[in-house]
């Protein structure tokens, strides 16, 4: 009976020789097994580490076996049963292929890094083609031949070979920009839900005649609060506060995002925006009763800085008129650029007005004060009505009083926009101005 409680000598030292002798500790069983031998290599295996454990790797066919196939007997039948042909090789012949192996892993983990980075680098190219509003070839035709051309000067021909891996196609860099741009909404969509918001709608017509619907959104994350542009839509049919109204539900419905927890809504004053029954803002307060409508306050300074008297006015048709008779001629224009640099002009042509630019009617004034001297000669030369005008003393005082007048509602048109404003700061800009123009206004009157 001992012989089978207690084993004997000869069997506990063949069972250490062949690795796979068991025993307790603390409770239970751990199982040894051989240790990876160099003499291995014979037969055609290496080892490698796999969950902490060295397990026997094929040189030839880079198959890695169980932690109990090693043992010499396992290893030398597989190389007869799957590598038949390689029975009888010397050790120089697999000491080869395991360096072959090597260097070809770190060939594709080189590859592998040059690819990254290559991406890597178009995403940033195509970000600063984003930021500089370029079209999307300039990149492929531009940047990319620029860097090949001087990488290699400063570090080296290899370094500008490493360059023409990195993709800049056109559409490529759209790609980029779309993928950016679809991150930043994702990240700007999972900020904002569950939390209140407040949100700033504009209707803008640009210059190819295309209507858009741009929303701007803010709310409060991680005690700081969050400005940014939540949408711009282009509108396909009209613009009234029906129409503008389902692109902008169509949005918050897309990306399930609640009404309830709108609470502020700013716009203009447009019928399509700020109608008390169909516009826009109504139709939002129908669906969020929690939110508080304001016009605003950029665009009502706006409106109040066109009302003026009959006389300013006056000077304002004159002066449009003028800047239309030399801007829109071609040849006039070349003419009066001409004439401007041979008097020693620090511009050379006028600015247009437009009524949607708001600060382009100050803007325009201004050019055209300065260009008095100028506009009188080339005028005067065209036999023009309007070149007295610019040697009346009476006319150069209201233009200049104008001017003036515009340049600081520009300036406090300027200080009003920006991040982080609200209403109280704006407010309180608005009357600073008002109570700084009332002595302007008792001398003007005393005059």
């Amino acid at each position: 009976m001992k012989r089978f409680l207690i084993p004997s000598s000869s069997s506990s030292e063949q069972s250490e020789v062949s690795g796979s002798s068991e025993k307790k500790e603390d409770g239970k069983r751990k199982t040894k097994y051989r240790k990876y031998d160099d003499r291995y290599l014979d037969c055609g295996f290496t080892c490698v580490q796999v969950n902490n454990e060295k397990r026997p790797h094929c040189v030839i066919y880079f198959k890695v076996l169980a932690l109990e196939s090693m043992l010499p007997s396992k290893l030398k039948l597989h190389l007869e049963s799957l590598h038949p042909h390689m029975v009888g090789k010397p050790r120089e012949f697999f000491q080869r292929k395991l360096t072959e192996a090597k260097l070809q892993k770190t060939t594709f983990s080189k590859q592998a890094k040059v690819n990254s980075n290559a991406l890597l680098s178009s995403y940033k190219v195509a970000y600063r083609v984003a930021q500089c509003k370029k079209p999307h070839t300039i990149a492929e035709e531009l940047i990319l031949p620029a860097a090949v051309d001087m990488v290699p000067i400063m570090l080296g021909e290899d370094a500008g070979k490493q360059l023409l891996k990195v993709p800049l196609s056109n559409n490529t860099i759209s790609r980029r920009i779309n993928d950016m741009a679809d991150d930043i909404n994702d990240q700007l969509i999972c900020n904002l839900k569950g939390k209140d918001f407040a949100l700033q709608l504009d209707e803008a017509t640009d210059n190819q005649k295309d209507t858009h619907l741009i929303c701007y959104v803010r709310f409060v994350n991680e005690k700081k609060i969050v400005e940014d542009l939540l949408f711009c839509k282009e509108m396909k049919g009209g613009t009234t506060g029906q129409d503008l109204s389902a692109v902008v539900d169509d949005f918050m419905v897309q990306n399930q995002i609640d009404w309830e927890r709108c609470v502020g809504v700013c716009t203009d004053g447009g019928r399509s925006m700020a109608g008390c029954y169909q516009g826009l803002q109504a139709r939002i307060r129908s669906k969020a009763p929690n939110a508080i409508w304001t016009h605003c306050k950029i665009h009502r300074e706006a409106l109040a800085a066109g009302n003026l008297s009959e006389e300013l006015h006056n000077i304002l048709k004159i002066v449009t008129k003028v800047i239309n008779i030399i801007k829109t001629r071609p040849m006039k224009a070349r003419f009066f650029a001409k004439l401007c640099e041979d008097m020693g002009a620090e511009h050379s042509c006028l600015l247009f007005y437009s009524s949607s630019r708001w600060l382009s009617l100050g803007n325009s004034l201004l050019r055209v004060y300065e260009f008095r001297n100028e506009i009188y000669s080339y005028l005067h030369d065209d036999e023009h009505c309007f070149a007295d005008k610019f040697i009346d003393a009476d006319f150069l005082i209201q233009m200049a009083f104008v001017s003036d007048l515009f340049e600081k509602l520009n300036t406090l048109n300027k200080s009003l926009k920006g991040n982080n404003t609200n209403i109280l700061q704006l407010s309180d800009k608005v009357s600073g101005f008002k109570k700084k123009s009332h002595p302007l206004e008792r001398q003007c009157k005393q005059r």
